[in-house]
């Protein structure tokens, strides 16, 4: 019996493949993993684990916890700016799964939406796996590495539905300041797109530039915005991300939640209410180590062959390899069996990652040290 043709011509992540490739191997220094390197703080573990020892191990309501609802929809108000409120928040299995149910809430088979190229190749996973079509914008030197209104409005028909932003960018570290996130805005009202906007680096900005696009409106009404605990809060196993939406949304999206997973790790979401409700002070102890790191890359390559632009965000250096005359799968491959370094190919990123690989700035200085000494040899 053959599997359905969208079951058989589904993608397969490039970053997964080559994490698989690295496990497992003796001495390799990990600059692909996009995960922090800091350990989950104690006291999120400590209320994930009390919540288990209470006794708090049922099911949840698929919406989420309400106080962690709450307690979210606080914090994008406070540091996004979003008027929302708590019933327009809704707790997911991780940033991802938030995306996935958006996906399926706004595409319909044939439908379209506009993605990153380079970008997050999951989200053209999400993607195909509702029968609808990328259609691939450039993050390019020349304008920025930013979207560009006008290839934009070159790139629309009659069948795209939504426009997909991802500030701060993986792999490549750009913020939407206020001027561009105001430009993306007003083209998206004027062709009625809906706005899905991954802001899932959002508090890991070195700028101060990051505007959340869902700021713009008085309330939430095109703009979709997703946030996580993974990457902020160094909670990538823990799976708890969150959403605010439009109204009108809501309930959609619960109908695809409902049955697929049903609620999210009951304690889990308790260790997200500590993360959320805790101390924030360590955030900008992290984000200042972040920001060593892509100032010691950026040290350390300086008159080498490679070069990289400085990102304003998120913790990845997208580094140039192109005097190496190599693609880039093979030139990470090559470093990997050659040099003990696991990068990931800018291809896993899109075909604008030709020429790049994406390092990891999630690590130890003494890690990343050595990781360099290693690719400066190679």
């Amino acid at each position: 019996m053959e599997l359905p043709l969208i079951a058989r011509t589904r993608p397969q992540s490039g970053v997964r493949k080559m994490m698989e490739l690295a496990w497992g191997r003796a001495d390799v220094v990990h600059l692909e993993v996009g995960e922090p390197g800091f350990d989950t703080p104690d006291h999120v573990k400590e209320a994930a684990a009390k919540a288990a020892r209470d006794g708090k191990t049922k099911y949840s309501p698929t919406p989420g916890l309400p106080e962690l609802r709450e307690v979210a929809a606080a914090k994008i108000r406070r540091v996004n700016g979003i008027d929302c409120e708590t019933s327009q928040v809704l707790v997911t299995n991780g940033g991802a799964n938030a995306l996935f149910g958006i996906f399926g809430t706004v595409l319909g088979a044939g439908d379209s939406i506009l993605l990153p190229n380079p970008g997050w190749s999951n989200f053209t996973m999400m993607t195909k796996a509702f029968g609808a079509r990328p259609l691939y914008y450039d993050l390019a030197g020349g304008n920025g590495y930013l979207p560009d209104v006008d290839q934009l409005a070159s790139l629309v028909d009659d069948t795209t539905r939504a426009l997909l932003l991802n500030s701060p960018s993986n792999p490549l570290g750009t913020v939407l300041d206020r001027r561009k996130a105001e430009e993306l805005f007003a083209f998206a009202e004027e062709r009625d797109l809906w706005i899905v906007s991954d802001e899932c680096y959002d508090q890991i900005d070195f700028s101060g530039r990051h505007v959340s696009i869902g700021s713009l409106e008085p309330k939430p009404e095109r703009v979709i915005s997703v946030f996580s605990f993974s990457k902020v809060y160094a909670m990538t196993g823990w799976r708890v991300g969150y959403a605010a939406l439009p109204k009108r949304v809501v309930d959609p999206m619960l109908g695809l939640l409902q049955p697929s997973v049903m609620c999210v790790n009951t304690p889990a979401q308790y260790g997200a209410l500590a993360a959320l409700s805790g101390p924030q002070e360590y955030l900008d102890d992290w984000r200042e180590t972040y920001r060593r790191n892509r100032d010691l890359v950026l040290s350390r390559i300086a008159g080498s062959r490679y070069s990289a632009m400085s990102p304003d965000g998120g913790f990845y250096v997208w580094l140039d390899i192109s005097a190496f005359g190599e693609r880039s799968e093979a030139f990470a491959l090559r470093v990997l069996d050659q040099c003990n370094v696991a990068v990931t190919p800018g291809t896993a990123f899109g075909t604008n990652g030709e020429g790049y690989v994406r390092l990891s700035l999630a690590t130890t200085r003494e890690k990343l040290d050595i990781g360099l000494d290693r690719l400066l040899r190679a």
